[in-house]
């Protein structure tokens, strides 16, 4: 077995790509966690406040208590949104607990996940989770929603929307059981 030091391993010149082990089957290990330039940026953030909706109204969630930001790419003061400084695919997840304050009052609910604005991208629909109690009314839902998402690393965002629908109370956002989070899974 043999030891290699070095402060730096490079590419040769015109590639992009470093492989370790050509011919055999290799594994790397990282000591104490010390592998970037995956996972990163990420962040977790949550609302520590209940937060009231309009009824049957798409609104964007608030999420201003932020639990780790990486690379200070959520904004948890005046968008509540996720904009990544580095390219790549993200995985986005989101937990949401949707409440009326009126017992058996809860038709149907809804969450997106929203990018640059939008519901749509990518060409389908499939960042969205809905739930329908129409049949039989309930006080409240808590469910997921996640994805897999491109992003640029320059002007992409990501945001959280929800709507409730109530045959009477207040629909609202549980406090500190609802967050958003993210992270880079690779390019």
């Amino acid at each position: 077995m043999s030891k290699l030091e070095t402060n730096t391993i490079d590419t040769v010149s015109g590639t992009t790509n470093l492989t370790i082990g050509s011919t055999n089957t290799s594994t790397v290990t990282f000591e104490n966690g010390a592998a970037t330039g995956h996972m990163y940026p990420a962040f977790k953030a949550y609302n520590e406040t209940t937060q009231n909706l309009s009824d049957d109204t798409f609104t964007k969630v608030v999420f201003a208590t932020e639990v780790f930001d990486t690379n200070n790419c959520f904004d948890n003061s005046t968008n509540y949104r996720f904009t990544p400084t580095i390219a790549g695919k993200y995985f986005v997840f989101s937990q949401l607990t949707l409440n009326s304050s009126a017992n058996t009052s809860l038709a149907y609910c809804n969450a997106l996940i929203y990018k640059n604005g939008s519901s749509t991208f990518d060409g389908n629909l499939n960042h969205r989770m809905d739930f329908n109690a129409t049949a039989n009314y309930t006080k409240s839902n808590a469910f997921t929603i996640s994805s897999i998402i491109d992003m640029n690393g320059s002007s992409d965002y990501l945001e959280i929307f929800a709507r409730m629908n109530v045959t009477s109370g207040t629909p609202s956002i549980s406090n500190d059981q609802s967050q958003f989070s993210a992270y880079r899974i690779g390019a």
